[in-house]
């Protein structure tokens, strides 16, 4: 039997204020060439389905088209909630869907209610755990610490109770495991909400050692934590840290003996992520750059003083730049300049403050046309204060 293990879709995620939707659509149509090319059996999605609790009608439109075009492949689905996920809206309809070939399992009660697939000489069990937020489920679960681990842990204790039973039947079981969590030794990104702080949300990549294949979600880079216990990661970058990832989706065979292999299957990019850094003019004149020029660009400028309109002009050449920084070549080495507070104190007079104010928010002193339309403006209001 064939799986893909894919997770972290968050439909109706934006980049830097920018809409992806087109762009997670593109994607998605290749998981679902992938899921008929490869005779895929049954599509794994990981959690975080969605970007946010509510999402956006844009983003339901595109889940439903998906589900649609991939259960009309052959494949069953099964999905699982994550921390972005509303488990409650995700999961309304769920006993139905089962019946759809679409599995949900966005609560404890379904947790330990596999989805079982036959494949004639043993049959596959896919155990999917939903993002447990530790207080929300303790009592629940019968645990005393409001952990990751502990619910986890306990979650786990559950469905091994479950799997022995299953496993004393006629037919060789091979066990498959979903979750939204963070496993310890995974490497995140910058795209990710954190779970929990002080490191409480890490959860032990031994909790699963019991099955034959973990399909894990959370973690943006796909990535192998242990052998059998693997991120897919998203298929799109989410934010710039993410770069020089390559994004894809596990491809997993079982047969009567467990895993027989395990397959990356890359995705194709629909729009590169490009880092930029130097001097203004060099940034607009290299060549080398062509490649970004279609790209979505994060650029840092290290001209000594801020260029003005500095945004407007890069965009000239790299029209999606979405983050500017400013970096100044030296600073480290250089003296560095007063406070705004001291400044404003060693202000003799009006002009200054106003002046001090222009070069302290944009990190660029007014030029001479600037600052005679700052001293004409105070003239101005000095002589409209005397009139009156």
């Amino acid at each position: 039997m064939r799986l893909l293990h894919t997770s972290d879709w968050h439909l109706g995620r934006t980049f830097h204020g920018a809409s992806l939707i087109e762009a997670q659509r593109a994607v998605l149509q290749e998981i679902i060439d992938i899921t008929i090319n490869q005779q895929v059996d049954v599509v794994l999605i990981s959690g975080d389905i969605y970007d946010r609790a509510l999402p956006h009608v844009d983003a339901v439109q595109l889940c439903n088209w998906v589900l649609r075009e991939l259960r009309a492949t052959g494949a069953s689905i099964v999905i699982t909630s994550g921390n972005h996920d509303s488990a409650s809206r995700l999961g309304f309809g769920a006993d139905l869907l089962d019946s759809a070939g679409v599995h949900i399992i966005a609560d404890t009660q379904r947790m330990l209610q596999p989805v079982l697939r036959d494949a004639g000489d043993h049959q596959v069990a896919i155990y999917g755990i939903p993002y447990l937020e530790p207080r929300m489920v303790m009592e629940r679960l019968g645990v005393a610490k409001a952990s990751h681990e502990a619910v986890v842990q306990a979650a786990i204790a559950q469905i091994d109770e479950h799997l022995e039973q299953l496993r004393a039947g006629q037919k060789p079981v091979v066990s498959i495991a979903m979750a939204h969590l963070f496993a310890a030794g995974g490497i995140g990104s910058d795209s990710e909400r954190e779970l929990s702080t002080g490191n409480l949300d890490v959860v032990p990549a031994e909790l699963f050692e019991h099955f034959d294949y973990s399909a894990l979600g959370h973690l943006h880079g796909r990535q192998k934590v242990k052998e059998h216990v693997r991120y897919s990661g998203s298929p799109l970058a989410y934010s710039f840290s993410e770069a020089t990832q390559r994004k894809g989706v596990w491809l997993i065979e079982t047969s009567a003996s467990g895993i027989e292999s395990i397959e990356e299957i890359l995705l194709p990019v629909p729009k590169k992520l490009a880092i930029l850094k130097g001097k203004l003019a060099e940034l607009l004149a290299d060549p080398d750059l062509e490649s970004a020029v279609g790209a979505w660009c994060q650029v840092t400028l290290t001209d000594s003083e801020r260029p003005a309109d500095a945004m407007a002009t890069i965009r000239t050449r790299f029209p999606d730049t979405v983050v500017l920084n400013f970096a100044p070549e030296g600073t480290g080495e250089k003296e560095q300049p007063a406070s705004y507070a001291e400044r404003m104190a060693k202000a003799t007079s009006t002009e200054q403050v106003v002046r001090d104010f222009v070069e302290h928010v944009r990190e660029r002193a007014a030029d001479d046309p600037e600052r005679e339309v700052i001293d004409s403006v105070i003239q101005a209001t000095r002589e409209a204060q005397v009139s009156q």
